[in-house]
């Protein structure tokens, strides 16, 4: 039977770790550019929302995070491991003390927010720079993300929760991509056991 869908890109353990090498935090724009691909890769913000995020909506004590008028005008609560806490608050100093305090999470140098291309543009320079021959969009960091989520929990609902999806078949894709690997796994499984033979 055909798929309607057709699978979404997704980066290795490997590709991430490669990607979040390529910014530099010497920089300012170097931290917080490997500070915003974290955050988008452990928590599946979108594009729109990673922009949008305001410093009142992350609480830098407990990891709370709370997704505004995110897809479909609906707030979600996310939550951030403590390395990537350590990482936002040093960003935070950084950025008050480059261009004065500002309410958005991620600012240019001059404070204000994001332009979505350049978001675009940069996600794809760094996975040029780290040699991932995949087409690599702000969207392949959330996929990333929801895969992950998904063959660590085998739970589809939490993933669906996590992601803002108000239907569950969109969330759906993702098992399709652990199918996937399941039938190439066994595939190499059952050649290597009938070489073995």
């Amino acid at each position: 039977m055909a798929r309607a869908k057709k699978l979404p890109t997704v980066l290795t353990e490997d590709e991430q770790e490669r990607l979040l090498e390529q910014p530099n935090p010497r920089y300012p724009t170097g931290e917080r550019n490997g500070t915003m691909l974290r955050l988008m890769l452990n928590t599946g913000l979108r594009l729109a929302e990673v922009t949008a995020l305001k410093w009142h909506d992350v609480n830098l004590t407990t990891g709370k995070l709370m997704v505004r008028q995110g897809k479909g005008s609906k707030d979600r609560t996310l939550w951030v491991a403590e390395g990537d806490i350590d990482r936002l608050r040093n960003w935070r100093e950084r950025q008050a003390a480059q261009c004065g305090q500002t309410d958005y999470v991620f600012t240019t140098l001059q404070g204000k927010p994001l332009g979505h291309r350049y978001v675009q543009r940069m996600v794809k320079r760094y996975a040029a720079k780290a040699g991932i021959d995949k087409n690599v969009s702000p969207h392949t960091l959330r996929h990333s993300f929801a895969t992950d989520l998904y063959r660590e929990t085998s739970k589809i609902r939490l993933v669906q929760k996590v992601l803002g999806h108000s239907d569950l078949s969109t969330t759906m894709i993702y098992t399709h991509i652990f199918d996937e690997e399941v039938e190439s796994a066994l595939k190499s499984f059952r050649q290597a056991t009938a070489v073995a033979v």
